[in-house]
């Protein structure tokens, strides 16, 4: 028996994010700031054990295969790759023509969390940031150098100093509030960035800035902003601290 159906409703709109293998923060952390109408889509891409500089690139081959990997049918307004510091090594360019090969969208409005930071820092007014990195140096340094050729300057660093990925999500909410109250404290900085994906940054946001009066960015809080305000649905994003009161509703995709 041939059943009838409806036309199709409306779709809500449609955030596709390529999540790291490891990563147990960012779906939680999208579907807070990201919420209903909007659908968040995810499909994960194989990462290694230990955050280094060759694990983190080793991610670039991975890629398109992790975006073919989320629904063919869906009819995304924006996709994200949620890892800072595999950007930083792999570079937001190449990352972002993986993404669109494997999902065969040429014109897919694309980010991640450095270019994301890099536009949350110019709709800020954001030249200097002190940073909070949970790697060790040569991941970080790595993050340093590309945040420095986009325009922002590290004038004040501090780090866990951890490789492991899995302990990443264990740092707890005090030792972040703690380290990003003591990195923002410096006279030379403008912000803070909490820098990782798989940091769980978002309650310790707006007791940071209370305590240091200048704006916080964190990772998953401004790839989340940043695919809103890509996909044209700014308006529905919940952004905690001082960023969820810019709203852009038009961005340029690139770094």
């Amino acid at each position: 028996m041939d059943l009838d159906h409806a036309p199709e409703p409306a779709r809500p709109p449609q955030i596709g994010v390529i999540v790291l293998q490891a990563d147990e923060t960012l779906e939680p952390d999208f579907r807070r700031l990201l919420p209903a109408p909007i659908e968040v889509l995810a499909s994960r891409v194989p990462s290694g054990e230990h955050v280094l500089p060759e694990t983190l690139a080793a991610m670039e081959g991975t890629l398109s295969e992790a975006a073919g990997r989320l629904p063919a049918g869906a009819r995304f307004a924006a996709v994200g790759y949620g890892c800072t510091s595999a950007t930083a090594q792999i570079g937001a360019e190449r990352v972002h023509d993986r993404i669109r090969a494997g999902l065969k969208a040429p014109g897919l409005p694309v980010s991640d969390p450095v270019t994301a930071c890099l536009a949350a820092a110019r709709a800020l007014g954001i030249s200097r940031i002190g940073l909070v990195s949970p790697y060790v140096a040569s991941v970080s340094d790595r993050l340093s150098a590309v945040f420095a050729a986009g325009g922002i300057n590290v004038a004040a660093f501090g780090s866990f100093n951890v490789s492991e990925e899995a302990r990443v999500v264990r740092i707890s909410g005090p030792s972040i509030r703690e380290a990003g109250i003591r990195i923002g404290a410096a006279q030379d900085c403008d912000a803070v960035f909490l820098s990782c994906t798989n940091l769980r940054t978002l309650d310790e946001i707006t007791p940071i800035e209370a305590a240091i009066g200048k704006p916080v960015l964190a990772s998953n809080q401004v790839l989340a902003w940043h695919l809103a305000a890509l996909g044209g649905v700014a308006g529905q994003a919940r952004i905690p601290g001082a960023l969820g009161r810019v709203q852009p509703t038009t961005l340029n995709s690139g770094p």
